[in-house]
């Protein structure tokens, strides 16, 4: 027992886990003003800011004053969708089981996949409503979702969910989770609410326990920071270099093809990136520690292949299609 503590123990260049409160403000009564939720609002304020802009330089072919309409039929979207989602792809059986329990937003449990798509429908509403094409307003939302993602998987890291797998003690910068498995039972707070969990996790480093319990917890990879910097601000590189790139050359893609390119480089960076997430509690069991649903596959993976492939559609469409409001490379040579 000794030599198995001894071999979990901390190594000296390991990073320790910067434990905050996810509340950022413990408010009295039964509403707090969460990290998580503040990451939303940074998402959403940052979108509403690029689509604005977009929208003046014509991009987004939207009255600049619509673009608030906008935002809020993506925040009704996003969280409507993002839990429905997670009820559909992740937690089935248990919310058939209590249905009211959908409600529990505040407990957890939005995909992004499910988010998505909740997008995807509030963009197509707005675009209609204003008669202008959904494809173009996908393509803006594409180039303004970036700040958003990366917002909210640091939150994820903030609320220490969406932990990563067991990763080897010699990796620098794997993290020992106080909300792991290990530590919140060695503390027997499995069982509890969400809030008086986190509080007791807040007494364990209050009382110096956490010393005692960190050899036992194993170090994991930070799967949401590499979550934030992939799909987050890798994504919204890609999205903005492409259309930088096209812009410096006079090249004008048809609409869909930034929402492709957003589509395939998410799908792509999420698929690879599920290798080192903890594999879904609810998919896994004793003959099946990664969780696969489909083969090889996870739940996350089998999601994003199907988003890769809806993008590889766009993106071909797009590239064929010559924007309506736009002249041709060689009606304007010959001009």
């Amino acid at each position: 027992m000794t030599a198995l503590i001894a071999a979990a123990a901390p190594a000296l260049l390991e990073i320790p886990y910067p434990h905050i409160d996810p509340v950022a403000l413990d408010l009295p009564g039964p509403l707090d003003v969460r990290w998580y939720g503040l990451g939303y609002l940074l998402g959403f304020g940052a979108g509403y800011l690029v689509l604005r802009a977009l929208a003046r330089r014509g991009f987004l072919r939207l009255d600049p004053a619509a673009v608030g309409d906008l935002i809020f039929a993506l925040i009704v979207g996003v969280i409507l969708g993002g839990r429905i989602g997670y009820v559909l792809f992740y937690e089935f059986a248990d919310f058939a089981a209590r249905p009211l329990t959908i409600l529990q937003m505040w407990q957890g449990g939005l995909s992004f996949h499910g988010g998505l798509a909740g997008a995807v429908a509030a963009g197509a509403w707005v675009a209609r409503r204003h008669r202008t094409s959904w494809l173009n307003v996908g393509d803006a939302v594409a180039m303004g979702v970036g700040p958003g993602i990366f917002a909210v998987r640091v939150a994820n890291f903030i609320n220490g969910e969406l932990y990563g797998r067991v990763a080897s003690p010699s990796l620098p910068w794997a993290m020992r989770f106080p909300t792991d498995p290990a530590a919140v039972g060695a503390i027997g707070a499995g069982e509890l609410p969400l809030r008086e969990r986190e509080r007791a996790i807040e007494q364990m480093y209050e009382s110096g326990a956490w010393e005692c319990i960190a050899p036992q917890v194993p170090p994991r990879h930070p799967s949401q920071l590499y979550e934030a910097l992939g799909e987050g601000a890798l994504t919204a590189l890609v999205v903005w270099g492409v259309y930088l790139w096209n812009r410096r050359r006079g090249v004008r893609w048809g609409d869909g093809a930034y929402g492709g390119v957003f589509l395939v480089c998410y799908g792509a960076v999420r698929t690879v990136l599920e290798l080192f997430r903890q594999p879904d509690a609810q998919f896994r069991d004793a003959g099946d520690p990664v969780g696969t649903v489909l083969g090889p596959l996870t739940m996350g993976q089998v999601l994003s292949l199907a988003l890769i492939a809806a993008g590889i559609v766009l993106l071909v469409r797009g590239i064929r299609a010559v924007r309506q409001d736009e002249p041709s490379a060689v009606d304007s040579r010959a001009a």
